[in-house]
């Protein structure tokens, strides 16, 4: 999808298909007929928040209008956002090449035209992707291929801004959503660090990866305890993209990037274990991110480190009771195999400060516990930063891609404790979630970090099933707003 930005008013424009609200597309239509046809369809319009009518009309200079119900009332983000969201889902089937889009003329409670802009876009993004790589007979492609932002010399700077960040925000979110939905078959820690070179074509970005036997030498040996089991050797994947000052301290983005989770020798069980090719979306959104900071050309550094393993049981592999050093020298006890999220994080953190990195921001599909305490709607948020707490939670506001933060308190690590090693792996049923934070922060001691558990929102199930790119949209607002362009 391409946006575009361009001056005018809708009475103007020659279009196959005008997006705006009741009155908008009323004024816009001068020739007699349209109108009248208009006038019959919309009779029995309800013109609410989420309410859409697609008309066609007579030959003219336009030839649909799209009608977004609500938006000629002031309206809160949330009716904002329905009435977006149900207008990109109409636009998902619609059969025309190019639109033009007006609704950011709404009037909207805490919502200037720039975040108007850009949610608006950002919901067209994400209704308008669709995966069909490995289909004997794909599916027609996508017809919409352009959409004009209608803007007046008041709000033109802003509408340009948002488009071009909305450009990159689409490329960054098509590219997590094809990791994510890649089957484990293809997208293993070699064809994933293939996929993250090809990011080095992009101005002031550089790839290059750690094998095992440099992470055997630099002592990861949690993160080569994961690896241990399968064929498929593990990466440490590093992109680095220098966009801000030389000598600028990095926002480091740490991606969990179990390319398949069997749970190694604490087998999962085996109805829904086909949805395990989703636990390397966190390194799928910090490549997302990342390549949409890039081609923004956001002011500011990134080291992006993607945690490539797949968990298998073998002979090989790392059994219950073993006890692994990290690359900090903290032993840990694998008490369940299937906590191994964390084991390959940890010594990718540990790594992240050689990079002299101002936050730390790891991203996982950590734990079944977050998806039941926050379900779909909200990653966990953990951080041992209120500054950079607030900004994430900010910018999952600002997106519409949530966050809720959640304790690392003290009193959760007395669940770690273990007989054998400084730390166990796991610490039982209780606050899953917060005691694999709890973990991790054991290695980001005196780092600015965070943790978003995605577990619940990087993948839909079901009918929908396939990857959401989320948390793409609040990396991107966050990296936005740490560049200074906020």
């Amino acid at each position: 999808m391409k946006y575009l930005v361009s001056p005018g008013q809708p009475s103007q424009v020659s279009t196959p298909l005008l997006i705006g609200s009741l009155a908008t597309v009323r004024s816009s239509i001068s020739n007699a007929a349209a109108r009248a046809t208009l006038q019959a369809a919309t009779r029995d319009f309800k013109d609410q928040a989420g309410d859409t009518l697609l008309v066609n009309l007579p030959d003219g200079g336009i030839e649909q209008v799209l009608i977004a119900g609500g938006c000629d009332v002031g309206l809160n983000t949330t009716q904002y956002r329905k009435a977006i969201q149900a207008v990109a889902s109409v636009l998902a089937t619609a059969k025309v090449q190019s639109a033009v889009w007006t609704l950011h003329s709404t009037r909207v409670d805490g919502g200037d035209v720039y975040w108007r802009v850009s949610n608006g876009l950002t919901a067209i993004s994400l209704a308008t992707y669709v995966y069909h790589r490995h289909k004997s007979t794909p599916a027609p492609a996508q017809p919409l291929r352009r959409v004009t932002v209608l803007c007046d010399d008041r709000s033109k700077d802003s509408c340009a801004r948002a488009v071009n960040e909305n450009n990159a925000l689409g490329s960054g979110l098509a590219l997590a959503r094809d990791l994510g939905n890649e089957p484990p078959n293809v997208c293993n820690p070699t064809w994933l660090l293939g996929e993250a070179r090809k990011l080095g074509t992009l101005d002031k970005v550089t790839v290059s990866a750690l094998d095992e036997k440099k992470m055997r030498e630099l002592g990861m040996g949690s993160f080569l305890s994961v690896s241990h089991g399968s064929e498929s050797p593990g990466k440490l994947i590093i992109v680095q993209y220098k966009g801000g000052k030389r000598g600028d301290a990095p926002v480091a983005l740490i991606g969990k990037g179990i390319t398949f989770d069997t749970g190694g020798i604490s087998l999962k069980p085996g109805p829904g274990m086909d949805e395990m090719k989703f636990d390397m979306c966190g390194a799928a959104s910090v490549l997302g991110a990342t390549r949409a900071a890039a081609e923004a050309k956001l002011p500011i550094n990134i080291v992006t480190l993607v945690a490539a393993a797949e968990n298998m049981p073998s002979g090989r592999a790392t059994r219950p009771g073993d006890i692994v050093r990290s690359m900090s020298g903290k032993t840990i006890e694998i008490l369940n195999t299937d906590a191994e999220g964390r084991l390959v994080l940890c010594d990718a953190i540990t790594y992240s400060r050689r990079f002299k990195p101002r936050v730390v921001i790891d991203v996982a599909t950590l734990t079944g516990a977050c998806v039941i305490a926050l379900g779909a709607h909200a990653s966990g948020l953990f951080s041992n930063d209120d500054d950079l707490a607030n900004a994430l939670l900010a910018s999952g506001d600002w997106s519409g891609d949530r966050a809720w933060r959640m304790p690392v308190w003290d009193d959760y690590q007395t669940q770690l404790k273990s007989n054998f090693a400084d730390m166990a792996n796991v610490g039982g049923r209780e606050a899953g979630s917060v005691v694999a934070a709890c973990f991790l922060q054991r290695f980001a001691e005196d780092l600015k970090w965070a943790h978003l558990d995605i577990a619940g929102t990087a993948y839909h199930s079901g009918p929908r099933k396939g990857s959401s790119g989320r948390p793409v949209p609040a990396l991107f607002r966050y990296l936005v707003t740490a560049s200074g362009r906020a």
